[in-house]
């Protein structure tokens, strides 16, 4: 017997704007917190690992949060859509190791143009991993398909947009100047999933009749979610309240580490200033 594949009208905005908003949102979010981690971890170096650390899970978390909103709005005309629970928590896993790995290594031997690059690189590559590895759990009624320009174009984007968040981590510690970068680095990383969303196309080879996943999709998603939506609000609360973040005008003064060996001593950062007078105003 012969199936046919027959071309599907794909929307990557079925809810209209309320999914691409979310989702830039929190990928915001997750470059916020990471910003404010990377700085507490060269004002604080005797604790610099698990500023790093937090900072990777926020920034990793924030981007992985962000392309499943965005999914939420996918919808393939005709087909049901559903995802494979494994490789969907895999891509997680897969966002989170790729940031530490280029957080780590910007932390601890600075933000000179070969470290950043590296770990841009590496970095703008496992992100493009991450986003093709959450397409690859999508299940529907025939084969997905992308067109290999795009798909490099939206890989070229996401090795940019880390390189840029990583310089950003280093060499912005102000705290308007870092939530503008955050601001910034949210427009990278959205556009580099929805570039890759132009990318896909759906050819059907079994009709199932729906034009929308069912509510059993969106309530998956939704726990899928909840997860790093509840590691992004602890690292929040853990951010604000934490108290070198009193830190006014101060923060902007913080210098940035000299190449070092990667797990060399806590005397690569620069002595810490002597404290400053008492702000009348705080940030976090």
């Amino acid at each position: 017997m012969t199936v046919t594949a027959t071309a599907a009208t794909v929307s990557d905005f079925y809810y209209g704007a309320v999914t691409p908003v979310a989702a830039y949102l929190m990928a915001c979010l997750g470059a916020a917190l990471g910003l404010r981690c990377t700085t507490r971890s060269l004002r604080r170096p005797q604790h610099r690992a698990r500023w790093l650390a937090l900072g990777a899970v926020s920034i990793g978390c924030g981007i992985w949060t962000m392309h499943f909103i965005a999914m939420i709005g996918f919808s393939v005309e005709g087909a049901l859509v559903d995802y494979d629970a494994t490789k969907t928590l895999l891509s997680l896993v897969v966002a989170i190791a790729v940031v530490a790995v280029g957080v780590f290594l910007v932390g601890y031997r600075g933000g000179s143009p070969l470290n950043l690059g590296v770990a841009g690189v590496v970095t703008g590559l496992g992100v493009a991993a991450m986003h093709y590895l959450g397409m690859a759990a999508i299940h529907t009624d025939g084969t997905l398909h992308y067109d290999a320009p795009t798909v490099v174009l939206s890989v070229a984007i996401a090795i940019a947009a880390a390189t840029a968040a990583l310089w950003a981590a280093v060499s912005i510690h102000a705290l308007w100047a870092s939530l503008g970068a955050s601001l910034v680095m949210g427009v990278a990383v959205t556009g580099m999933h929805y570039t890759g969303m132009a990318a896909v196309s759906v050819h059907l080879t079994n009709l199932a009749g729906s034009s929308q996943s069912s509510a059993d999709l969106v309530a998956f998603l939704l726990v899928m979610l909840a997860g790093p939506l509840l590691v992004l609000l602890v690292a929040a609360v853990i951010v604000m309240f934490d108290p070198d973040m009193m830190l006014g005008e101060g923060d902007a003064q913080t210098s940035e580490p000299a190449p070092a060996p990667l797990f060399g001593s806590d005397s690569v950062f620069p002595p810490k200033e002597p404290a400053q007078p008492s702000q009348s105003r705080t940030s976090w």
